[in-house]
């Protein structure tokens, strides 16, 4: 089964990624920027799962409403297209899936407001320990099944 040339590629997901991100990050909701672009918020969901393509006009009015350079929606192409040359084990992936996500953003923005380093760390390991404790309690489950 070939892929359609015509469909949106990895490229068009990235870029709606971006779009997500972006929005997220000014607290607007998918409804607001649909009003601003003139379409649905379910067109707006389509741009930012990558489902449709965004067109060059759209792109630029885009940044206009996100209030960003058109380049922004590009940063980090690269390394979701997995080109080679980038190390195994690259954390991009893990990256997107945590800046994509409503979580994600919302802690990515209260940890930089702290400034206090010592606290910073105090978090991290916070977050290290309970990633530890989760990931032994699904050994233990999957051991007993």
């Amino acid at each position: 089964m070939s892929t359609n040339p015509r469909g949106p590629n990895a490229i068009d997901r990235h870029v709606g990624s971006r779009v997500r991100l972006r929005r997220q990050l000014l607290n607007m909701s998918q409804e607001k920027l649909g009003e601003e672009l003139g379409v649905t918020f379910q067109q707006v969901q389509k741009y930012e799962r990558g489902a449709n393509r965004i067109g060059a006009g759209r792109l630029w009015t885009l940044a206009r409403v996100l209030d960003v350079p058109v380049s922004f929606f590009y940063e980090g192409v690269s390394e979701t297209l997995n080109q080679p040359g980038f190390a195994e084990g690259d954390q991009t992936p893990i990256i997107d899936d945590f800046i994509q996500s409503a979580d994600g953003v919302q802690l990515a923005q209260a940890f930089a407001r702290i400034r206090d380093s010592k606290v910073r760390r105090r978090i991290l390991e916070l977050v290290r320990t309970l990633a530890a404790e989760e990931a032994e309690a699904q050994a233990a489950e999957s051991e007993q099944a």
